[in-house]
């Protein structure tokens, strides 16, 4: 047995042996050394996966790649796999539920149907909402009481549902009316300074009201201006409210870390032209179908490039210096457009920057670029000059590197600009788009200075 293998197989033991009680092991952890154990003993993993409870198979699952769900499907009892879904919160059940649709339709009905009522109910709702809504992140677990409720019988009730382990995560109590809409939130700490005795509306007028005026979003809301509150107010949780005011949820912070985490795997992935879930799903032959696809897509703009280059071909020919250094100014205004490109992404990632920006956002990457063009510019003519003994030859590679990194920084700031105008992901197909004018300007501007200047 293999020191990895052995050491996944001791974890998972222990993990085994304080699951009744609270183990350390977190449900990541143990996914990654199931992997481990499938890879090394197909049979051992199966064995397993079987011995873990339904509350840490709910967790797990929800971490295992599609392949590796796919067994916990085929191998687990269904009445197990209902079981870990009833125990995992609105929100994971609901994600848990769809993954296995995605694998097979049949059978996420079939553990559908073995639900209760009341967990079909929150996972309809969930489902009802769009990918992109406040409302399909949200859980439906939450303390909240109502305002002419006593404080000490609502902490009662938490102790009750946290010893029931009906709610976790649980930082603020939230406060309604009798028609449950959302009228304060308390953060737990806040409690102890409370009359347990009196009434939360009493204990809420004997402080500054207003402190406890929640900042909360629609379920209708864009889940990334959800992030955004979330960060610019430190929130630890936002309450989920319909366009009444009535409360329907909350998204906690863990909630939040997992969707940037997500989306920023999604932009990395997308600017190298790969498909995340081919990735993940982690076979040689979906994955490289998926990165062949942009790799002929590239293939195809290399072609346009050397196009490019043959119109010069007679150039080339009587000044051989020229490719040497050729690939010189491509690379400059490959990596100075990336830069543009990369800077871009990332501020409408982060809704710093929209199309109406554009002016603005241009002048300042172009102004870089231009600047640094210069600067190399200069320090490259030089160089060639030098090395070549041609001073004309400094000439033509710094006018053409100036000329190649101010449209670098042009189309590496307009070109993911425009796709989000267009509602396209920004991130998808921009640096393929970019590496295809910062090639061809590149190539061009060089090669046809040198031919007016040089022959």
């Amino acid at each position: 047995m293999s020191a990895e293998l052995q050491e996944a197989k001791e974890i998972i033991d222990q993990h085994l042996d304080e699951q009744n009680e609270s183990s350390d092991i977190t449900a990541s952890e143990l996914a990654q050394h199931l992997q481990t154990l499938k890879k090394h003993d197909e049979e051992l993993f199966t064995e397993y996966l079987g011995k873990l409870d339904p509350e840490a198979l709910g967790d797990v699952a929800i971490e295992l790649p599609d392949h590796m769900l796919k067994d916990v499907i085929e191998t687990v009892p269904s009445e197990k796999i209902v079981e870990a879904l009833e125990e995992l919160e609105s929100d994971d059940a609901t994600d848990l539920l769809q993954y296995i649709e995605e694998i097979d339709e049949e059978k996420a009905k079939e553990l559908f149907e073995g639900l209760d009522k009341e967990n079909q109910d929150e996972i309809l709702r969930l489902r009802s909402y769009d990918d992109n809504e406040a409302g399909a992140y949200m859980q439906t677990e939450l303390f909240s009481a109502k305002l002419d409720e006593k404080l000490g019988d609502a902490v009662a009730r938490l102790r009750r549902l946290k010893q029931e382990g009906e709610l976790e995560n649980i930082s603020q109590l939230f406060v309604i009316n009798n028609d449950g809409v959302l009228q304060y939130g308390i953060p737990l700490e806040d409690l102890i300074l409370f009359d347990f005795s009196k009434r939360l509306i009493e204990n809420i007028q004997s402080t500054e009201p207003e402190h406890y005026k929640p900042h909360t979003a629609l379920d209708s809301d864009d889940i990334e201006n959800v992030v955004s509150i979330v960060q610019d107010y430190d929130l630890s949780v936002i309450p989920i409210v319909d366009d009444k005011g009535i409360l329907l949820g909350r998204i906690t912070a863990d909630d939040i870390h997992d969707f940037i985490q997500e989306s920023a795997t999604e932009q990395i992935y997308n600017l190298a032209g790969v498909d995340d879930d081919a990735e993940e799903e982690n076979t040689l032959i979906k994955a490289g179908k998926a990165r062949a696809i942009w790799l002929s897509v590239n293939l195809m703009t290399a072609i346009f490039s050397s196009f490019i280059i043959g119109l010069f071909d007679e150039t080339i020919a009587a000044y051989v210096a020229l490719a040497v250094l050729m690939p010189i100014v491509a690379s400059m205004g490959g990596n100075t457009g990336t830069q543009a490109l990369a800077v871009t992404v990332r501020r409408l990632a982060l809704g710093e920057i929209e199309f109406k920006d554009a002016k603005s956002v241009l002048k300042r990457e172009v102004s870089i670029s231009l600047i640094n063009g210069l600067i190399f510019g200069v320090i490259m003519g030089i160089i060639a000059a030098v090395w070549f003994n041609k001073g004309l030859l400094g000439v033509v590679i710094g006018l053409s590197m100036v000329t190649n990194l101010f449209f670098a920084g042009f189309f590496g700031t307009i070109i993911p600009l425009t796709l989000r105008r267009l509602n396209i992901d920004p991130a998808v197909g921009s640096a393929v788009i970019l590496t295809t004018f910062t090639d061809a300007i590149g190539f061009f501007s060089f090669l046809g200075l040198a031919t007016w200047m040089l022959i």
